[in-house]
């Protein structure tokens, strides 16, 4: 009876976990290229009252069942889910959006590379294209201050139009990354992933080729936070909860009925 507190404790705090993900998502259903998370969920080891098979019952019968009581559930893995999210067009030159796989790379403060899947791109005071927190996409593009428009081709070829010119200046190439485990990628906040050893390291190529998605200019790719979906799941936690909590006040019930008992 006491092992039944130590279950139902051990689902509350399993499903606490789940809903502190789920509104990590909601609060992210508005954040670009934000990619939602669930929680994977194991069963812990078992007392095993009585093993299959023996001993016999009886000559040449055995038990063909065994009696084992669980011990209750943990939390395993977030793994993050990387399908696409909904388009929304911005008519901004800078905004940048990945249909299908691959990262921008962005370089860290440390020298370090980052990737993302945000492509709301900005110029700093020199024309490098820097992400919202001044981080310079890798390899660096740098757009001059007299350019009259930025073209920004699905293979991630970037150039500019000139004035007192109807020609283009080429100004570099958009490279992406993409790997093997995505998510094994471990996020770092401000819309950011580093690798990982469960990762791998990052396959790098030009948008279109080699299995990377292509460039959208003037697009921007949305959470793929489903919200009808996130408040069914957080629905089905809380009730998962309450019936857990309901488990420990019923053992606790039967607790309290064993120690009343008298001669």
């Amino acid at each position: 009876m006491i092992q039944a507190l130590y279950t139902a404790a051990s689902g509350m705090l399993a499903q606490q976990l789940n809903v502190d993900t789920i509104s990590n998502n909601l609060a992210n259903v508005s954040t670009t290229g934000f990619k939602k998370m669930r929680v994977d969920f194991q069963d812990l080891l078992y007392n095993t009252l009585k093993p299959a098979g023996t001993p016999p019952t009886a000559p040449g019968v055995q038990s063909p069942v065994p009696i084992q009581v669980g011990e209750g559930v943990r939390p395993v893995s977030t793994p993050r889910i990387f399908f696409q999210g909904e388009t929304v067009s911005t008519d901004n030159p800078l905004d940048l959006m990945i249909s299908g796989d691959g990262f921008f790379q962005v370089l860290q403060a440390d020298g370090s590379v980052a990737y993302t899947r945000d492509g709301g791109w900005q110029r700093d005071s020199t024309g490098r294209l820097v992400t919202s927190d001044g981080l310079p996409m890798e390899p660096e593009i740098t757009v001059p201050p007299e350019a009259l428009r930025i073209v920004v081709g699905h293979g991630g070829e970037v150039s500019a139009i000139m004035p007192g010119t109807n020609a283009s200046e080429s100004l570099g190439q958009v490279e992406l990354a993409r790997f093997l485990n995505a998510a094994g990628l471990h996020a770092q906040g401000r819309n950011l992933f580093v690798t990982t050893e469960a990762s791998g390291d990052p396959l790098v190529a030009t948008p279109g080729a080699e299995g990377m998605g292509t460039i959208d200019q003037g697009y921007l790719e949305q959470s793929n936070v489903k919200v009808v979906e996130e408040l069914v799941n957080m629905i089905v936690a809380q009730r998962a909860y309450e019936i857990n909590s309901k488990a420990v006040q019923t053992s606790d019930d039967m607790l309290q009925t064993a120690n009343n008992m008298r001669r």
